[in-house]
């Protein structure tokens, strides 16, 4: 399954910038706003230490690691939902499509770098950045349901399913109103089910990025709307991928780091979407494939192809751990550790499987 995260901020925190360190892909990242026009987006490898350990037993061909999508999407000013300004609805429309939402928040000092429109960039405020995006994505989710209600409305007088849709999406106009995200009202999961039929902005995930001086990658940060922000300095990133592997590690080690920024933000986001991995090994390659937590071995077999899932019979399945400590496929099943788990199976991360299916 493909993620999807949507990287915004106002104009000149550093999005470009970071985006391009992550991704290796030469984004048009300048000192206005607006630099970035149309999302770029880049395919991020999630590092995994695992791969390279079932790699060193099985020999393969290749090594696939899992995958995030990141989007660059246009910086956002005040006034964006309500009176279009800066590239409003562009913006919002783009977010629209991802599934998680991650704030670059501007934390570095640097008095060259314009802070927004004509306004130089001596210093920092970023509770009142937060805010201002977040009052963004709430004008604009009140707007949205503003435009469906009428509809809904109309249509849950001949279909009564669509009453439950109808009276969150009340109760949800009513509590944006009063300045909250759609995401922390109290819902049932079947109010929570009707709500996502919404497409919500403030119905998403977030993370926040605080976009540091290099000085201050090991400090610790007050939480932004209860969410700890995690601190990358996109400049030491974008140092960071013009390096190689042995040189990158000595660097982060000289920073008193232990991973790059690339690795804390792509695992922050499997946690924040409550995704997990499991393998497949064999001579051809040792692939790393992405489901939610709680997917069941059908479900994970139809993330390879359909067919799996169509016609899923057992999957075959090792524990990572006893993976490794014997060797591999043989010395697991010769002490009794591979198992034949049938449809009801959920998934555990890191299980090593092998899908038998018949279609």
């Amino acid at each position: 399954m493909a993620l999807s995260i949507g990287i915004v901020g106002l104009p000149n925190v550093g999005k470009s910038t970071l985006f391009t360190a992550l991704t290796k892909k030469g984004g048009l990242a300048a000192n206005y706003p607006f630099a970035t026009i149309d999302p770029n987006v880049g395919i991020v490898d999630v590092p995994d230490a695992r791969l390279q350990k079932l790699a060193d037993i099985v020999r393969p061909g290749r090594i696939v690691p899992a995958t995030v999508e990141f989007v660059d999407i246009a910086g956002l000013v005040k006034g964006a939902a309500a009176e279009g300004a800066g590239l409003g609805n562009q913006f919002l429309a783009n977010i629209r499509e991802c599934d998680a939402i991650c704030e670059v928040v501007r934390y570095f000092k640097d008095p060259d770098v314009m802070r927004e429109v004509n306004h130089t960039g001596d210093f920092v405020d970023p509770a009142s950045d937060a805010e201002t995006i977040m009052t963004e994505l709430i004008l604009a989710d009140i707007q949205t349901l503003e435009k469906q209600l009428p509809k809904l409305e109309k249509e849950a007088k001949r279909d009564k399913t669509l009453v439950p849709k109808l009276e969150i999406a009340k109760r949800l106009v009513d509590w944006l109103n009063e300045g909250n995200r759609a995401a922390a009202l109290d819902m049932t999961e079947e109010e929570r089910a009707a709500a996502k039929g919404l497409f919500l902005l403030t119905m998403k995930p977030m993370l926040y990025v605080a976009n540091v001086d290099e000085d201050e990658l090991t400090s610790e940060f007050e939480p932004i709307d209860g969410v700890t922000p995690i601190p990358i300095c996109a400049k030491v990133e974008a140092e960071l991928s013009e390096l190689e592997p042995d040189e990158a590690a000595e660097y982060l080690a000289d920073l008193g780091l232990e991973h790059s920024g690339l690795e804390t933000l792509a695992q922050a986001a499997y946690k924040l979407l409550g995704l997990q991995s499991f393998f497949t090994a064999g001579e051809m390659e040792v692939k790393a494939w992405t489901v939610r937590q709680g997917a069941t071995a059908p479900q994970a077999a139809g993330v390879i192809h359909t067919d799996f899932e169509r016609g899923f019979i057992k999957a075959e399945t090792i524990a990572y751990d006893d993976y490794v400590e014997l060797g591999g496929e043989q010395g697991a099943k010769a002490a009794g550790r591979l198992r034949m788990e049938g449809k009801d199976y959920v998934m555990h991360d890191g299980d090593v499987v092998h899908f038998r299916f018949n279609v």
